[in-house]
């Protein structure tokens, strides 16, 4: 599932070229073949466009006289004064709105005061005061909206003052909406917790009044624009008055472009040559986003629609999805715990994620489809060879989308769950095993199911497209048997890694010995594990040339220790310091949790040459018996020796006929053992 989004947006961008240049010729095919040509095609939209800019031409002189039509047309539907009466009444209906707004927000004022109050200790908390305040600023305008229209409805007016006050009213919730909407998103006052982007409070602020002023244009000039349509308006001048507000667009885009944000630096002071590049690539930067607001207008303007609507879907679809991206990752981000440490990202933060570049992506084709006028269901009955190209990239293009949706859920389903399988502190022996077999499993599962979802997705992807899969799966099933024959190793391998997970022969973290190989288990791949020496050396074995496998870390250990002493010693005393050590030991805050049976003695061995040989005992966890033993040893060091109990080591006694023969042979003998000293 490497490089899904580009692979999505491409497939994107070439199903939208397909669109702009294929069905929409192709729902009325000419009569005569050659006129199907891609000259023809170029030649008829040409000239459409020079009737479309011969019409603007001509109604650029008649403006003012369209104007005064208008307005001679508001007054005869209006009668003699009525226009103020008008104006009066459309001030009432929006006064009866704002009332039942306030009246909404006093009723909703503890509700509001609970959220404030609400401390966010999980990432529920923090969802639920979001979703709690979007509903109250949202559900407010929409309370103005219903008020407004309600008493706008009960006005007796003629039918096209209503409609143009009716396009009024909803351009100016559809203000409000924005504004409400960018408000809960940015929170550039207050509740900065809250925000769905990582901005400053000023940063927030600006982007919040420029867009709230670009949405609010574009709906005042839209309701302008009905409300001289229905007034009398000719289309030509309807769409000259369009271009002009879109003038208005254009020059609010640019300085969104151009004004210095609150986090920026001012690019006309830099201060060093790495700041010099830096200015030089955000003026680059800004200079072909203000050529793009331009080039769009323009487009716009000569009623190049394809090509614009086209433009508008690849190039703000990428930003939208970046911008869904960092809020969805900003909001659903883990809350801290209580001491400090970042919690686990959160599942839903994926399925969001994902979810909302899907519906992007999809969004993005129907406005395509719905800019082109282009009809699903005709696209659907044609049979033509491009028109069945399209249809396939819509359904591979969907089954991207939903196996890349499945990939991520299941990886980030993979993660948590590895997160939460890290051993700690205070876990017991059972759910650290638990924990140990999740971390060995889950890792090799992940990779199969990542296969396994690639190649499906793949298959049905080229199905769509109209590739007959039954030949490539037959190939496949002819390549993988000779495969299989020229790398029975690797086939071996991989079998084997198999069946050792199926035994659960050794888990991650696991100390164990195969052969000459001996090492804590790191990790693991579908053919080969890795082993780490306790001397720093990693080992990568083929599951295949393991072999028996010795585990050192399964459950319990029986240390055995064997010690002599002298024949002289009290044995009895022996076992009973012994045991007493033991029960030290086990009482040990350290050591004690870690001793399953206590150190005792079992009994005397055997006699040896010059020791009575008493053998001890002890059960352990896996790996600690080390620790554990070399204590006990320096323990029994000391007991015994306060208790006049000796070890017993080789002794060599010499006898002889006289004084004087043992005194030079003990001489002798002692300088036997001495070391040679070297010549000076």
């Amino acid at each position: 599932m490497i490089r899904t989004r580009s692979l999505i947006l491409a497939l994107f961008v070439l199903l939208g070229a397909a669109l702009a240049f294929g069905p929409a010729t192709a729902q009325t095919p000419p009569a005569d073949a050659s006129l199907a040509s891609p000259s023809h095609y170029l030649a008829n939209h040409l000239a459409k466009m020079r009737d479309h800019l011969q019409g603007i031409a001509t109604a650029v002189p008649a403006l003012p006289r369209y104007f005064q039509g208008v307005g001679e047309s508001f007054r005869r539907l209006a009668g003699d004064g009525g226009g103020l009466a008008i104006v009066l009444g459309f001030v009432v209906c929006l006064a009866a709105g704002g009332v039942v707004e306030w009246l909404f927000r006093r009723a909703t004022a503890g509700a509001r005061a609970r959220r404030r109050a609400m401390a966010i200790r999980h990432l529920a908390d923090r969802l639920i005061q979001f979703g709690v305040a979007a509903v109250l600023d949202l559900g407010a305008v929409v309370i103005f909206a219903l008020g407004a229209a309600v008493a706008l409805i009960a006005q007796k007016w003629p039918g096209p003052i209503q409609e143009a006050a009716m396009a009024l009213l909803v351009a100016l919730v559809w203000l409000r909406l924005a504004n409400a909407l960018l408000v809960v998103l940015l929170r550039p006052a207050a509740d900065r917790e809250l925000a769905a982007f990582d901005l400053e409070a000023a940063t927030a602020r600006f982007w919040q009044r420029h867009l709230a002023a670009f949405i609010g244009w574009f709906a005042f000039g839209w309701a302008l624009i009905v409300a001289a349509r229905v007034l009398g308006m000719p289309r030509d001048g309807l769409l000259l008055f369009a271009y002009l507000m879109g003038i208005g667009l254009v020059v609010i885009a640019l300085l969104i472009i151009w004004r210095r944000k609150p986090d920026q630096p001012d690019m006309a002071t830099p201060t060093d040559g790495e700041t010099t590049r830096a200015a030089t690539g955000r003026y680059a930067g800004r200079g072909l986003a203000s050529l793009a607001a331009i080039v769009f207008w323009l487009l716009w303007a000569i009623g190049a629609m394809p090509t614009f609507w086209f433009l508008t879907a690849a190039v703000g679809l990428p930003l939208a999805i970046g911008a869904a991206r960092r809020g969805a990752r900003h909001l659903l981000r883990p809350v801290p715990q209580a001491d400090g440490t970042p919690g686990a990202p959160a599942v839903i933060a994926v399925f969001v994620e994902q979810g909302l570049r899907a519906a992007l992506i999809v969004g993005a084709i129907w406005i395509l489809l719905w800019g082109w006028n282009l009809d699903v269901g005709s696209l659907a009955a044609q049979d033509d060879a491009l028109t069945r190209l399209v249809r396939g990239g819509l359904h591979a293009l969907i089954i991207l989308l939903v196996a890349d949706l499945a990939w991520s859920l299941l990886k980030a389903l993979a993660d948590n769950t590895l997160a939460r399988a890290k051993v700690t502190a205070g876990v017991d022996a059972d759910e650290a095993r638990k924990r140990a077999r999740i971390r060995t499993l889950l890792p090799i599962g992940r990779n199969i199911a990542a296969i396994v979802l690639l190649v499906m997705a793949g298959l049905m992807a080229l199905a769509a497209l109209g590739v007959e899969i039954g030949p490539l799966i037959a190939s496949a099933g002819v390549v993988g048997v000779a495969v299989g024959f020229g790398c029975q190793t690797v086939v071996r391998d991989i079998i084997s890694g198999m069946f050792y997970m199926l035994d659960d022969a050794f888990r991650v973290g696991e100390y164990i010995q195969s052969g000459n190989y001996k090492g804590v288990v790191e990790s693991f791949s579908l053919r080969s594990v890795k082993l780490r020496h306790q001397r720093g050396a990693l080992y990568t074995i083929p599951f295949g040339a393991l072999g028996a496998v010795q585990n050192m870390s399964r459950d319990w250990v029986i240390v055995k220790d064997v010690i002599g002493i002298t024949y002289d010693s009290d044995v009895d005393k022996a076992k009973k310091l012994i045991k007493q050590i033991g029960l030290e030991l086990a009482k040990d805050p350290d050591l004690g949790p870690n001793i399953m049976q206590p150190l005792k003695m079992q009994g005397i061995e055997q006699f040896g040459e010059y020791a009575i040989n008493i053998r001890m005992k002890m059960m352990t966890k896996p790996g600690e018996q080390f620790v554990i033993r070399r204590r006990a040893n320096a323990m029994i060091k000391k007991a015994f020796d306060e208790n006049g109990i000796h070890f017993a080591f080789p002794t060599v006694q010499l006898a002889g006929g006289g004084d004087t023969n043992n005194v030079a042979a003990a001489a002798a003998a002692q300088q036997a053992l001495k070391p040679a000293t070297p010549a000076a």
